[in-house]
């Protein structure tokens, strides 16, 4: 479980990574190729530290959505053509912000 912080405290790099790229808004981020790969890249990470957490630790806090989560590096990683810029911005504007909420708070129980 001791690894499991350096992946959480890795996780929440990637999304304020993610977050500061995108802070210009959904308009930017649908015309900057550049911008569109860095986010991918960080939410593919993210989802390769995610499946490297213990099942200990996914089983004490049921309500981060482990899986899904996991589930989308297969898309990044396999169907890179078939990725919907407009998904991604919805991750990006609805699904990353709790997360990191969840992710910042388990980060903290580890600390203690």
């Amino acid at each position: 479980m001791k690894d499991d912080r350096l992946y959480l405290v890795h996780i929440l790099d990637c999304i304020d990574h993610i977050l500061r790229f995108t802070s210009d808004g959904k308009n930017s981020f649908l015309a900057d190729r550049k911008t569109q790969d860095a986010v991918l890249r960080n939410l593919h990470t993210l989802s390769e530290s995610i499946q490297r957490i213990s099942t200990d630790t996914k089983l004490k806090y049921p309500e981060v959505p482990w899986r899904e989560i996991s589930g989308f590096r297969n898309v990044v990683v396999h169907d890179y053509l078939g990725i919907e810029l407009e998904r991604i911005w919805y991750i990006v504007e609805r699904d990353l912000p709790p997360l990191r909420m969840q992710i910042k708070s388990i980060v903290n129980e580890f600390g203690k």
